[in-house]
């Protein structure tokens, strides 16, 4: 599947974003340590989160879609404990199935995680985390196995400030025997809404969102009703959306806190930003200044925002310089970028882009999830028309983006073949 895509348009309007995914990851295995029933809402509708449901449902557990984006689960009746489900392999939160289980039933063995080809994202401290409370761990045959006859809580220093240790050791550590330290923690907002869907359901969890967290074991968790937090990377793709196309764009249903990093990021490069309660306003009147950009962990500007903001930066007055300090292979979207008559030399982890008046449309591949979403603003900002290729990716994450999109104003399409997009730039002459 592709997208076709004419720009120029600015985008104008606003658009309501859905619940964040790497939260709802976590709290769709933290729902399966109960016996008792849980519903989620504001679960958003995207291709990971039906993987990781279809992947509870396979180990037995009653898995109830209520609407669109309510869930309801029922786990006692759950038989095996080997997750080794066809598609498991192709999302990277499949590991939080591990901490899930290990904490339930003392023993888990789930297929190694893929998803986004972006860079070494070793699950070590994963491993140290559950070793640290009692668990042996191997991995062989392209599964981790982790076996504990009693889960004890212990100290863990993490060694890397790592979002997905975290929130898997919180899993486990939730029902283990005793107390247990999580030190040098993730902040994200992600990893405080997994400590406050555990404590909802009984656990004894503080300091989530700080580099401490405390976890009280305890020796059961109860059935809950959660709504997950809003997505601070979907709020930023359309916030950088519309500084990219010098376009006007309210971003409803969100925590501005969680969007500091990039509201501020868009007010150095020009942009003028409004905060409310639940929205952010976006204008961008003229052609963006250049800045520098460092991705760091919570809360520093987030990896997972840096391609956009690297397209929006491409169109920029001056010279502008992008560290990636979390991901290594990250840059691999700027050869598809530079179709586009962008201009930018990468070194190691660090981009220089010299920013052009203009983007041509041009035919693209989307590598991954945010690298594709920022090829399609990029195309929604190029003169022509544009093709962005396996947007499979971003189908990962990103709900009805072409609908959200074309509501703002964009000219773009969702197609099989190359039928359709002659099809469609036909129509755009006529």
């Amino acid at each position: 599947m592709r997208y076709v895509m004419k720009g120029g348009n600015p985008l104008v309007g606003e658009v309501v974003i859905g619940g964040a995914k790497n939260a709802a990851l976590g709290i769709l295995a933290a729902a399966i340590m109960t016996d008792e029933t849980v519903v989620i809402d504001n679960l958003p509708d995207v291709r990971d989160i039906n993987v990781l449901l279809e992947a509870i449902r396979d180990i037995g557990a009653v898995v109830e879609r209520l609407d669109r984006h309510t869930v309801k689960i029922n786990a006692r009746c759950i038989g095996s404990v080997t997750v080794n489900n066809e598609f498991i392999k192709r999302i990277r939160a499949s590991y939080y199935l591990l901490g899930a289980l290990l904490g339930k039933y003392r023993r888990a063995s789930v297929a190694l995680p893929g998803g986004c080809n972006i860079g070494s994202r070793p699950i070590d401290q994963h491993l140290k985390g559950f070793r640290a409370l009692g668990a042996s761990t191997v991995v062989e045959y392209g599964m981790v196995n982790a076996d504990a006859a009693r889960l004890r809580g212990g100290h863990v220093y993490l060694d890397v400030v790592s979002v997905g240790a975290t929130i898997n050791i919180m899993l486990a550590a939730a029902l283990a025997d005793g107390s247990t330290i999580i030190e040098n923690a993730a902040k994200e907002p992600h990893v405080v809404d997994v400590a406050s869907m555990l404590n909802s359901m009984g656990a004894n969890i503080k300091g989530a969102g700080t580099d401490v967290i405390r976890i009280s074991g305890v020796s059961k968790l109860h059935g809950t009703e959660y709504s997950i937090i809003p997505d601070q990377i979907e709020a930023g793709t359309y916030m950088v959306a519309a500084a990219i196309t010098k376009g006007d764009v309210t971003v409803r249903n969100v925590i501005p806190k969680h969007l500091e990093a990039i509201t501020s990021k868009l007010m150095e490069m020009g942009c003028e930003i409004s905060e409310f309660d639940d929205a952010v306003r976006v204008v961008a009147k003229n052609r963006m200044s250049h800045t520098k950009v460092k991705t760091l962990p919570y809360p520093g500007f987030p990896t997972d925002m840096q391609p956009q903001i690297s397209v929006a930066l491409a169109l920029a007055c001056g010279t502008s310089i992008v560290t990636e300090s979390i991901f290594e292979n990250r840059f691999k979207y700027m050869d598809e970028l530079a179709r586009m008559g962008a201009n930018a030399k990468v070194e190691g982890n660090i981009a220089v882009i010299d920013g052009v008046g203009r983007f041509t449309g041009a035919e693209v591949c989307a590598p991954d999830l945010r690298a594709g979403a920022a090829l399609v603003l990029a195309g929604l900002a190029a003169d022509g028309c544009s093709v962005v290729e396996d947007v499979e990716y971003i189908m990962r994450g990103y709900e009805c983006f072409v609908e959200k999109l074309h509501e703002l104003g964009a000219e773009i399409r969702l197609v099989d073949t190359d039928k359709e997009i002659q099809k469609y730039k036909l129509s755009l002459i006529s």
